[in-house]
Order: C-alpha cells, then sequence, then structure tokens
C-alpha cells in the first residue's frame, strides 16, 4: 500500500503543478493580449522583465517568512543560466516581428526535438518508438493547429534558431540545476529572478524601442493600464514558479510537450472569447489530434523503457 500510495501522491502534486502552470499561462496571455492590443502597451522585453521584478519581490517576502533556505548557485552558473534565458526572452520577441506567424510556430514546434536531442547528448536519455511517434503526432496536431502561411528570411530563420536553441537551453538547465546543486523551485528561482529583472529592465527599453519605434516612457499611462500592468505581473509570479515546478518534476521534453494542450486552450478561449474566425475544420482536427498524441505520450513515456537515462551520472 505504502508505494501505490507514494505514487498516488506524486501524480497528484504532478497534477497540481501542471494545473497552476495551464492556469496562469493562459491567464497571462489573455490579460497581455488584452494589455498590448486595448491599451496599446506593447513593450513586451520590459514588461518581462517587470514580472521578474515582482517575482524578485515575491521571492524576498519567502525568504523573510522562512520558506526558502539559503543556497549556493555558483555565479557562472547564474551567468549561463540567465544568458540563455534572456536570449530565449529576446529571440522570440524578433522571431515573431520578423518571421511570418506561420514560420514563427514552426520554430515554436521545434523546440521539442532540439530538448529531446538535449536529453540525450547530455543526460543519456533513450526514448522508446512509442514515445518518438507519440511527439511526432503532438507536432502534427499543433502543427495543423497553428501553422498557416509560411515564408522563410535569412535574418528571421537565424532569430527563430537563436531563440529555439536559448529556449530549449534555459529549460533544460532549470531541471539541471535543481539536480546539480539540490535546489527547490523557490530556491533556483531565489537565485535567478533578480538577476533577470535587472538586465532585462536594463536592456528592454532599449530593445523595445529598436523593435516598435515607441519609447515607454513616453506611454499615456492611465488607470486601466496600470491595473492591466499589476495583473499581468502578479499572474508572472505564478507563471515563473510554476515552470520551474514542473520542468523540475517533468523534465524539459515533457514540460513542451504538455505545453502545447496551453495552444489548445488559448485557441479554445479565443473562440469563446472572440467568435468563431479562429475556429474551422483543420483546427478541430488539428485539436484532435494533439490531444490524442498527448495522452499517448503520457502512457508511453510512463511504460518501461519509455524514456529511461541509460546513465544516472550528471553531465559535467
Amino acid at each position: 500500500m505504502a508505494p501505490a500510495s507514494k505514487a498516488d501522491k506524486k501524480a497528484s502534486v504532478d497534477a497540481a503543478a501542471w494545473m497552476f502552470n495551464v492556469v496562469t499561462s493562459v491567464g497571462i496571455i489573455i490579460v497581455n493580449k488584452a494589455l498590448m492590443a486595448t491599451y496599446g502597451f506593447s513593450f513586451a522585453t520590459t514588461l518581462t522583465g517587470l514580472h521578474f521584478a515582482t517575482t524578485t519581490l515575491m521571492t524576498v517576502v519567502l525568504r523573510w517568512l522562512g520558506y526558502i533556505q539559503s543556497s549556493h548557485l555558483p555565479f557562472l552558473e547564474l551567468l549561463k543560466f540567465v544568458i540563455f534565458a534572456n536570449f530565449s526572452i529576446v529571440g522570440m520577441n524578433v522571431s515573431l516581428m520578423w518571421n511570418s506567424v506561420g514560420f514563427y510556430q514552426i520554430a515554436k514546434l521545434s523546440m521539442i526535438p532540439v530538448s529531446c536531442l538535449l536529453e540525450v547528448v547530455l543526460d543519456k536519455i533513450r526514448y522508446s518508438r512509442d514515445t518518438k511517434l507519440s511527439i511526432a503526432v503532438v507536432l502534427l496536431g499543433v502543427g495543423v493547429c497553428t501553422v498557416t502561411d509560411v515564408s522563410v528570411n535569412t535574418r528571421g530563420f537565424i532569430a527563430a534558431f537563436i531563440a529555439v536553441w536559448s529556449t530549449a537551453l534555459q529549460q533544460y538547465y532549470v531541471h539541471f540545476l535543481q539536480r546539480k546543486y539540490s535546489l527547490g523551485s523557490f530556491s533556483l528561482l531565489g537565485h535567478t529572478a533578480p538577476a533577470q529583472a535587472a538586465s532585462l529592465l536594463l536592456i528592454g527599453p532599449f530593445l523595445d524601442y529598436w523593435l516598435t519605434t515607441k519609447r515607454v516612457d513616453a506611454y499615456d499611462y492611465n488607470m486601466w493600464s496600470l491595473v492591466f500592468i499589476i495583473l499581468s505581473c502578479t499572474i508572472a509570479v505564478g507563471t515563473n514558479l510554476s515552470q520551474f515546478i514542473c520542468i523540475g518534476r517533468f523534465t524539459a521534453v515533457s514540460f513542451q510537450v504538455l505545453g502545447h494542450m496551453k495552444t489548445i486552450l488559448v485557441l479554445i478561449m479565443g473562440f469563446f472569447f472572440f467568435g468563431k474566425e479562429g475556429l474551422n475544420l483543420h483546427v478541430v482536427l488539428g485539436m484532435i489530434i494533439a490531444v490524442v498524441g498527448m495522452i499517448w505520450y503520457g502512457n508511453a513515456s510512463s511504460k518501461p523503457g519509455g524514456k529511461e537515462r541509460r546513465s544516472h551520472s550528471l553531465p559535467t
């Protein structure tokens, strides 16, 4: 009874962590869309810096209350993580600006095979045939849902390449640092959030001006735009924390596969909030294929040999 009870408890915590991530991630997408589309606040990088500043404040309060214990993370490890994370954020923003929506979505889909490659090379992970096929089905379904017009240019391809690899490395590094230095999600966030907040708030206004030709200090702030900015920052605390919790429990590949459920939910909620324009037969078909692939992945990867480490040593 004890092993079964322990497994049930782990499954319950995994499900709660995942739902926490889904709710906060979908919520912040809707709030940010309203903030940018309705109130014209198009400063994405600066807004992300504010998200991490709010997260830093949360970690300071939790440390003061005793929920975060003192821990050590070498400066070089922190520096590498911040470089990967910031290149991911900046790369995604630039990729969206320079590429068509279709190629941008293809680039996001390619994060799963890149994350798989990192786990195979660095962690000696081995995937079964069913696990590989289930991942392919998820990619096919989300691709059918989201990929429309596809046009590629050199600078857009470079931006997408940097965004994909830096995002995959950042997510892999979350899992790696938690294991190597025995850091909990709160502790790791306490190390990384201040560094990301400082760096993004420093470069954000300049990058946003380059992307939008608008200055964040010249924006016409009003009560409602400030309410949405504060709401976005508040939800971002949960999004950042839940990402660290989920990657620590699921690994980067599982996080990416399950993450496409958020894409499906955003499409469905867009249908309810904004009408039937974005929902047609091929989108519904893609949703069904993707959900089938996610269920298959969950079953295949949990079976013996579905996804296993050939060597238990950590990469150097």
